[in-house]
């Protein structure tokens, strides 16, 4: 008996030793990219360009981020940016919460044929529509404009999808409830459902600034002129701009890529437990 408790035992921790090693080599092998990044962010355009790489600058040279800022108008793009998101992220949250409430709890013909459509909206990327979308709004004028950048990511199936699934977890009683006090469809959703909802909704509010700050494809189509253009668009423009140089400019064009990432970094580490909370509560449905 004693013998095949100690070979259980021995299986488990044979079986535990051998999932810690996968997990740091995972975690490994998604966190070098990032810290490669920052480490070419400090090094001189010669030591980017040995033969043989250095896995950590001989001499740091600060000055990279400097020129970046200075040379490619990154404090421009940053603002573009900025405005870009953050418009994308406000009209997501009221379509999307609406569409959601509609979906959860209403009550009409063809519901659920409607959001069987908005699901089948997930599986269509944007390089499928994105020709009579651009096609609409150059007829409207919106080429280089922050309406042009915003409109088309304005509504968010997968926004719509994650807050229906929590409002079907809040129980019908809290609905019933706020109606009996003589609250309306937009008093429910906003003193019922949405604060029952905080942790998804936060949730998917930074996965929409996620999406939006990371946005390339579009508003490079969009915003041919440099007065509208984003981070993303501006670092793959970083080697034109540099161009001429007797050496290449990986060491600025990380250091961009750098400045570009650390918002998001800084959001994922303060809020990435909010996160977690959202992700559990809208699969419990």
């Amino acid at each position: 008996m004693n013998s095949n408790l100690n070979s259980i035992r021995k299986k488990r921790s044979i079986g535990y030793h051998i999932q810690t090693v996968v997990a740091i080599l995972i975690t490994l092998i998604m966190i070098f990219p990032l810290y490669w990044m920052i480490a070419t962010s400090f090094k001189s355009a010669e030591e980017v360009q040995r033969v043989i790489p250095t896995l950590f600058p001989h001499s740091f040279h600060p000055e990279n981020y400097l020129s970046v800022l200075t040379k490619a108008n990154f404090l421009h793009y940053y603002w573009n940016t900025i405005v870009m998101t953050l418009g994308i992220m406000v009209l997501q949250i009221g379509t999307g919460t609406l569409a959601a409430y509609g979906f959860a709890c209403g009550s009409f013909k063809g519901k659920n044929v409607l959001f069987y459509l908005v699901l089948g909206a997930l599986m269509i990327p944007l390089q499928v529509t994105f020709i009579p979308i651009y096609i609409m709004c150059a007829n409207w004028g919106l080429n280089d404009t922050f309406l042009g950048l915003i409109l088309p990511e304005s509504v968010s199936a997968y926004y719509i999808f994650m807050i229906r699934n929590t409002f079907l977890s809040v129980d019908q009683s809290y609905i019933d409830a706020g109606k009996m006090d003589g609250l309306g469809h937009f008093g429910i959703i906003r003193h019922v459902l949405m604060p029952m909802s905080k942790a998804t909704i936060f949730t998917v509010t930074l996965v929409t600034f996620t999406n939006g700050w990371n946005a390339y494809f579009w508003p490079k189509i969009i915003a041919k002129n440099e007065v509208r253009r984003v981070l993303t668009v501006g670092l793959a423009q970083l080697k034109n701009t540099f161009a001429g140089q007797a050496v290449s400019n990986y060491h600025e064009i990380m250091a961009g890529a750098v400045l570009a990432v650390l918002p998001l970094v800084i959001l994922f580490i303060i809020f990435q437990k909010y996160m977690m909370t959202g992700y559990s509560k809208a699969a419990m449905k």
